[in-house]
């Protein structure tokens, strides 16, 4: 028995909507019966007194299922009423066989309320009704004599059998109930990993009902929003201790609300307590019912504050100088575009260039450099109007656009000027700069980058002029400004191209004074367009140095000259190449010369001159000395050009290796005429040779000259006078012949002497 009752379904465990549409379906079925019972009996004879009976008892049951009272008694009043009708239906049917099967279907129907109490007391009530109303009316009851004469048996018969009929809705209700255990059981698992998952979560959640009520909250979403563990009862999304910047929460909640599709935003909002401002992400899904209804929506949030922070960090740093804190290039360029495209007014640009900012550096150190730096932004900042857009270009160059009326850019860069009348203020003291400064106006959409280039070319102007000045911008200035660029572009166009054909070298002869003979050869480069004309370098030497394409082109012009060489090494003693200052000051200049070397076994190293300039010595950013130490450990020759044109020359000769002078043709030109120029000449050759160096004069173009040199006793010449630079075939033909100066009819020795009182050149 035991057993048996473990097996028995327990009843109940519907909700409460469930069992009210079920008791409402049973409720209105009963009444419906109610009225065809009363249709089938009005057609029956003598049923009145039955008919009115069963009417009222079942709308009496009626009654009672549709009051407010409970569950049970409702039910119970319900089960009574099928009874009633099933017991009705027979009689009016005159205990008809057929009739007595109702009472099976109402067995079934009533299971569906899966309670005892209902169920029980109909098949009571179905027992009682075969019994009972089988003795007193049996003829109303059963409509065969053996049931008329023996109720109590045909009412435990049909008892047994609507009991059994019972027992297979016990059964399935029984298995119903195992199947619902079972769901529960994977529904409560579920829901303690939902739990699990949704609590302990470090992202805060939220549940949130269409009314925005706040359902079901996780810990980190209330430690997030500083709420307590336990929400007020009716606590909404308008509630929350946060408000959008934009928007207020509840406008929020509505666009995820009304959107179908899961939503990803991202807000600012103002927290009420500090008033700091967080930035959020808000991930959102709507969960709607069968019906399209929207039930929930949940929500996960990611505080995305130090992403943002960081971006926005990021993003100034793109667009400003990590040094001084101003625009940088391209964020100006791209803020000037939109200031010409917008501005009613003309927009004036202001060029600046600290003068003689490497002295600077040099002099007291770069740390020191970039604190004049940042001064300077500072001094900026507080002359040029609000609004204007300020940045650093880079090195020591600074840019101001302003909008206003014509004049206002010449107006603002003397104020700049003015303003520089007070040294800055650096750590360490005081530091004076001055700026050269450039002006150009602008109106209309026009491209950013060719108003900054007309700004440069004013400021270059201006530094050209001495600099600590402001120059505004003409069209006359835009000239050399395009001259350069073309310079660039075909100097570019040629280093992309076989550079032996469109660079070529020529040689000048180098021609000894005692011999008369080609001792050597200056190697000289041009440019050959793709139009077959020859340009001088004087058309791209100034682009190559500003742009550093000096580098590629000077290690072309070394490796050409060191291959002519080869093929003349039976003719020619050495050649030499200038090196300029953007080559001298690479880091990897020695190696490059090195590996030339080291390429061509036997070569004499001593065979290849590098001729420096002093500009390349003054203006050279590593160590002068050192560099050419190390190029003289190689082998090679070092030339002094054009010495006597600096400021330092006899410094110069006593502080650097080298091993030739070459006079500059301004104290060689009509020298046979100048007796101090004859006077230095002499100076120089008696200083050269006791520092025992070579000394070659450049610029001969007269005889006179030549004799004069010849006499001073200068060893080798370099001119007109001999040979202009000869492209490489022309130059080696002069090499195959034999060409002296004897072929000039001029012999090495002339027979001409200077004269000791004079210093002029006199025939012997």
């Amino acid at each position: 028995m035991t057993w048996l009752w473990d097996r028995l379904p327990v009843g109940g465990g519907l909700r409460d909507e469930d069992w009210a549409r079920r008791h409402r379906l049973l409720t209105v079925l009963l009444a419906v019966i109610m009225v065809i019972l009363t249709v089938f009996g009005a057609f029956r004879p003598d049923t009145g007194p039955t008919l009115l009976v069963t009417d009222g008892l079942i709308l009496t049951s009626v009654l009672v299922g549709t009051r407010s009272w409970s569950r049970r008694l409702r039910s119970v009043a319900v089960a009574l009423g099928y009874a009633v009708a099933c017991g009705g239906f027979v009689s009016l049917s005159g205990g008809l066989t057929e009739s007595h099967f109702s009472f099976f279907v109402a067995v079934a129907a009533l299971a569906l309320y899966r309670d005892w109490a209902p169920f029980g007391v109909f098949l009571i009530a179905t027992t009682l009704h075969h019994s009972v109303f089988g003795v007193l009316v049996s003829e109303h009851t059963y409509d065969h004599s053996s049931a008329q004469n023996h109720p109590f048996t045909w009412a435990l018969l049909h008892g047994a059998a609507v009991l059994f009929a019972a027992g297979f809705q016990v059964v399935q209700w029984s298995l119903t109930e195992a199947e619902e255990e079972r769901a529960q059981e994977n529904l409560d698992e579920s829901q303690a990993q939902l739990s699990v998952s949704f609590d302990e979560t470090p992202v805060p959640m939220v549940m949130i009902a269409p009314d925005g009520r706040l359902l079901r909250t996780n810990g980190a979403y209330r430690e997030w929003l500083r709420l307590p563990d336990v929400l007020p009862s009716g606590f909404t999304v308008a509630d929350l201790p946060i408000k959008a910047v934009e928007d207020g929460v509840q406008s929020m909640y509505d666009t995820i609300r009304e959107s179908e599709d899961p939503l990803t935003l991202t807000r600012q909002y103002r927290r009420d307590d500090d008033g700091s401002l967080i930035w959020v992400q808000i991930h959102s899904t709507n969960l709607y019912d069968r019906d399209g209804e929207l039930k929930l929506t949940f929500v996960h949030l990611l505080d995305v504050t130090s992403v943002r922070n960081h971006e926005a960090e990021l993003r100034h740093q793109v667009r400003h100088d990590s040094l001084t804190g101003l625009l940088s290039r391209k964020a100006f360029e791209h803020d000037l575009s939109l200031l010409l495209a917008e501005s009613a007014e003309p927009v004036s640009v202001i060029y600046l260039d600290v003068d003689r900012f490497k002295s600077i550096n040099d002099a007291t150190g770069h740390t020191t450099g970039d604190d004049v730096l940042r001064a300077l932004a500072l001094r900026l900042t507080s002359v040029v109007p609000v609004g204007a857009l300020t940045a650093r270009l880079g090195g020591d160059e600074f840019i101001v656009a302003v909008a206003g009326p014509a004049g206002i850019g010449l107006r603002v860069g003397n104020g700049i000027l003015a303003s520089l009348a007070e040294p800055l203020q650096v750590p360490g003291g005081e530091q004076p700069i001055a700026l050269s400064v450039g002006v150009t106006t602008a109106s209309g959409p026009l491209p950013a980058e060719e108003v900054v280039l007309a700004a440069d070319t004013a400021m270059y102007a201006a530094k050209r002029a001495g600099g600590n000045r402001l120059q505004v911008f003409t069209d006359e200035l835009r000239v050399p400004v395009q001259e350069r660029i073309a310079a660039e572009a075909r100097l570019r166009t040629a280093l992309a191209d076989d550079m032996r054909e469109s660079l070529p070298l020529w040689f000048q002869p180098v021609v000894s004074t005692v011999t008369g003979e080609i001792i050597g050869a200056e190697a000289l480069v041009r440019m050959r367009t793709p139009d077959g004309r020859i340009l001088s370098p004087f058309h791209f030497i100034g682009a190559a140095e500003e742009t550093g394409l000096i580098v590629p082109l000077g290690e072309h012009v070394l490796r050409e000259a060191v291959a002519h060489l080869l093929r003349w090494s039976e003719d020619l003693g050495y050649v030499s190449v200038n090196v300029s200052p953007r080559q001298l000051a690479e880091p990897d200049f020695v190696p490059v010369v090195a590996n030339l070397l080291a390429g061509i076994p036997g070569f004499d190293p001593s065979r290849l001159v590098l001729e420096i300039t002093e500009t390349a010595l003054l203006s050279s950013t590593v160590d002068v000395s050192e560099r050419l130490e190390a190029l003289k450990n190689l082998g090679v020759r070092i030339a002094l050009d054009d010495f006597g044109t600096g400021y330092s020359s006899l410094t110069w000769l006593k502080s650097l290796p080298a091993d030739i002078v070459k006079l500059d043709r301004s104290f060689v030109a009509g020298l046979a005429e100048d007796k101090r120029k004859a006077s230095i000449i002499s100076a120089v050759l008696w200083l050269t040779r006791s520092l025992s160096m070579s000394t070659i004069a450049e610029g001969v173009e007269e005889a006179a000259d030549w004799y004069a040199l010849q006499a001073a006793g200068c060893p080798a010449v370099q001119g007109y006078f001999f040979s202009k630079p000869l492209p490489a075939p022309e130059f080696s033909q002069m090499l195959a012949d034999g060409v002296t100066v004897e072929s000039k009819g001029i012999t090495p020795f002339g027979g001409v002497h200077l004269n000791e009182t004079t210093g002029t050149a006199v025939a012997g």
